[in-house]
């Protein structure tokens, strides 16, 4: 059915649908098809749990790596997390989320820590993003990628994993409808 509404033969849109059940993202069922993986407050918790495992440490050890030539660059991806909420895109704050999380991750040199935090993101990729919109949280949570970027600059690292915390937990107690910080 998809590959007839996109033009393609069934192989290329059963393989892609076979690589979203490896990341998660679909579950299969025989002779029936495809459906979303539902993702509970429990699972939330646990990938929040994670990320603040992983991302908090490894920022602040991004602190001392990341050059004084590399913050205007990350300052662009930063802006263009706040030029998409600003325009109510969330595709586009996802995206550029994503873009700026991998990219100041990938200070730690690590593949297989970029490899994991990106599969932890995709779970959760527009969780909670339609209600952040609409209650004006947005515009709050994508500045909170320059204060972070203003502790870098600062070689803050205290500073920048503390904040990185504080930004899971935001993100956490969004995906859960709350404004206060998640786990």
């Amino acid at each position: 059915m998809l590959g007839a509404q996109f033009g393609v033969s069934p192989t290329p849109v059963r393989e892609a649908m076979l690589d979203l059940v490896k990341e998660g993202l679909v579950v299969a069922h025989p002779n029936k098809g495809f459906r979303i993986t539902e993702v509970s407050d429990e699972d939330l918790d646990n990938l929040a749990a994670v990320r603040l495992l992983i991302e908090p440490p490894t920022v602040r050890d991004a602190v001392h790596v990341i050059a004084e030539q590399d913050l205007p660059g990350l300052r662009a991806l930063a802006q263009a997390i706040v030029d998409a909420a600003e325009r109510g895109d969330l595709v586009g704050y996802v995206e550029a989320d994503h873009v700026f999380h991998l990219t100041l991750l990938g200070y730690s040199g690590n593949p297989f820590l970029l490899e994991v935090v990106s599969g932890l993101r995709a779970r959760t990729r527009l969780f909670g993003l339609e209600s952040l919109s609409r209650g004006g949280r947005l515009g709050a949570s994508a500045a909170e990628h320059h204060e972070l970027l203003d502790l870098v600059e600062a070689r803050d690292a205290a500073g920048a994993e503390a904040l990185m915390r504080r930004h899971i937990g935001h993100v956490r107690g969004l995906w859960a409808g709350a404004p206060e910080d998640g786990p």
